[in-house]
């Protein structure tokens, strides 16, 4: 938590034009080294390097803070988080019994209200959209705190009982929010990782062997960024994705889009993360 509050930490000035001789254009970026440069449509400039913090280069005119806000807590922080060796998953998690329950899935598949819903019921908040881990230790998958205000849809917002605030940008018509049952700042180990899927009845079920491996293997930018940050051989991949899958349970939740059943599915999600929260030896009873 200290190294990433010190390399998050905010400074105006002028950013290199190209990264590892690679010229980076509007609405890109790239990751070299102990490096990363992004390049906003908008005209704003980030630039990290490992110990120096992030570098600000701002155009001429009026800008917006809330895009600003957007891009420090997105891609730029998780691109710190690989090049110092940590690991961001695409998930939203709740805590509970002092660990950590995530669910993931891609963008739409309705993570943040179903962890907004599951903060009603004794489960806190840990993170949105992005879970950051530390891997560092064998046989344990420990998860920073979350570093993102939780956004939500306005029907999100009604059907979830959450606090909206202000609006996330003018031009996302999504509202940051306050999730009713509160978040956890503790740094916590992963238990589970639950994959949301769409199908006609609401059920949870184990994923086993290969399957583990291939669910692993996201598409999300986050992935990009571990690769690009790492650069594994497909032999150290596997090894990282192997170890991943040993350490964490891996979860799929099935269920229909359906508004009006979602409180009655969420309800199973509830039920199933305070069941394994428990001991093992209660677990059986």
């Amino acid at each position: 938590m200290a190294m990433l509050a010190r390399e998050t930490r905010l400074h105006e000035g002028v950013t290199p034009r190209e990264i590892g001789s690679v010229t980076v254009p509007p609405g890109r970026h790239w990751l070299h080294e102990d490096s990363f440069l992004l390049v906003t449509e908008s005209g704003l400039r980030f630039f990290y390097r490992r110990s120096e913090g992030v570098t600000i280069e701002r155009p001429n005119g009026p800008t917006d803070p809330a895009e600003e806000y957007l891009w420090l807590n997105g891609s730029i922080y998780a691109a710190i988080a690989c090049i110092n060796g940590l690991y961001p998953i695409h998930a939203s998690a709740v805590a509970c019994g002092g660990q950590v329950f995530a669910f993931t899935g891609p963008s739409g598949a309705g993570k943040s209200t179903l962890v907004a819903q599951l903060t009603r019921h004794e489960l806190p908040m840990f993170c949105d959209d992005t879970l950051v881990l530390d891997l560092s230790q064998p046989g344990q998958a420990l998860c920073l705190p979350g570093h993102k205000r939780l956004k939500l849809w306005p029907d999100a917002v009604e059907m979830t009982g959450a606090r909206p605030a202000e609006q996330v940008m003018a031009s996302v018509p999504k509202f940051y929010s306050e999730p009713a049952g509160g978040t956890v700042v503790d740094v916590l180990p992963l238990a589970e990782l639950c994959f949301l899927e769409e199908g006609d009845t609401a059920r949870i079920e184990p994923l086993h062997g290969g399957e583990k491996l291939v669910r692993l293997q996201d598409d999300h930018y986050t992935t990009d960024l571990i690769m690009a940050a790492s650069r594994p051989d497909r032999i150290a991949r596997f090894a990282q994705l192997a170890n991943l899958a040993r350490t964490i349970r891996l979860t799929r939740f099935v269920r229909p889009r359906d508004a009006s059943r979602f409180a009655v599915d969420a309800a199973l999600v509830e039920r199933h993360v305070k069941a394994m929260a428990r001991p093992v030896s209660e677990q059986a009873q």
